[in-house]
């Protein structure tokens, strides 16, 4: 397979220098460019033709966010925002997300070798993933649905994952669901800096309450609970009346939080009252896990591959499981909500 090709745009010489040396431990990666400003990007992207634009939020003249903008109506492409705004400025982070980036990640604190060697293989991981996407997915501008009405809780409890495009899939998705719906943990793995922001765009997009996850809590009907710290995994101890759980363990398939742990426990504690959907994201992790709900009775969906932003992980589930639903975020809840309803009936 070919190295990907990325252009690294940033108005800091040392930060260019960094970045390229971060990015090229990885054997899979070549940067081709480094530009200090939109003016040189700009030429460079026509030159080049890089696959991923790593890019500076903070720069002279027209800043990052505008640039975006531009990349993203002229000649979208898989563009990583990268900048110290991300770990504070989870607000920008957040936009830049809206405007067509795939991801952001944080720079180091300290611009230091010692402190970007740290940091290179989680990013290099963050540019092959991005190398992958579908662009187009992200311009796809879906109607607005309503809430499902007339809903009646039947004690279901449901697990949602995803990963790059996922934040986008959930709000679409999550839209569809009543203010009862069942309790259902939302893991996005995302930056520190970008949880309570996103949790607040959703909070007004849906009818449901939206909660941090956190160890020992409670859940409950008409929540939403956002799992993303990479430090614990995330499980239910028992159904009905369970908690969340935080595991401290070593990654699963190269994930921490595993979608396959939260998917498995469901299904080992709920059964038919389970639920597990797939967004966009990369890697296989979760494929088993949402099998093993459909194993025990439960509903397992995901997302259609063609309006997600990756669709690795999706593709991992459709492997594993030829005859999964496979529905536009949009439609997922009320098929979800609708199966979980007559599988626990029955």
């Amino acid at each position: 397979m070919p190295a990907i090709k990325v252009l690294v745009v940033d108005d800091s010489l040392t930060m260019r220098a960094l970045f390229t040396s971060a990015l090229e431990r990885s054997k899979d990666i070549v940067v081709v460019g480094a530009a200090g400003d939109a003016a040189e990007a700009r030429q460079l992207i026509e030159e080049l033709k890089p696959n991923v634009v790593t890019l500076d939020v903070e720069m002279p003249g027209m800043n990052g966010l505008d640039f975006l903008a531009e990349i993203m109506d002229k000649k979208p492409m898989p563009v990583i925002m990268l900048s110290t705004l991300t770990h504070k400025g989870g607000d920008v982070s957040l936009r830049a997300l809206e405007i067509g980036a795939v991801d952001c990640f944080p720079k180091p604190a300290r611009a230091t070798p010692d402190e970007f060697e740290k940091i290179s293989g989680k990013l290099c991981k963050l540019v092959i993933t991005a190398s992958k996407t579908n662009v187009a997915a992200k311009k796809v501008e879906s109607k607005p649905a309503s809430a499902i009405r007339d809903y009646r809780y039947d004690g279901a409890v449901i697990g949602i994952a995803g990963g790059m495009g996922g934040p986008d899939a959930a709000l679409e998705m999550l839209a569809r669901y009543p203010a009862n719906c069942p309790p259902t943990i939302l893991m996005l793995p995302m930056d520190e800096g970008l949880v309570v922001p996103f949790g607040a765009k959703l909070a007004r997009a849906v009818a449901a309450e939206v909660k941090i996850a956190a160890d020992g809590v409670a859940l409950h009907e008409g929540h939403i609970y956002i799992a993303s710290a990479p430090t614990h995994h995330v499980v239910v101890d028992r159904w009905p009346g369970g908690m969340i759980r935080m595991v401290d363990r070593e990654p699963v398939n190269g994930a921490r939080p595993s979608p396959d742990m939260l998917f498995a426990t469901l299904a080992k504690v709920a059964g038919l009252r389970a639920g597990g959907v797939m967004l966009s994201g990369g890697g296989a992790d979760g494929a088993a896990g949402l099998a093993a709900i459909a194993a025990a009775g439960g509903r397992a969906i995901v997302q259609d591959p063609a309006t997600a932003l990756i669709a690795e992980g999706i593709e991992a589930v459709r492997a594993r499981l030829p005859e999964v639903k496979t529905l536009a975020a949009a439609d997922i809840a009320p098929a979800l909500l609708e199966r979980i309803s007559l599988s626990a009936a029955a």
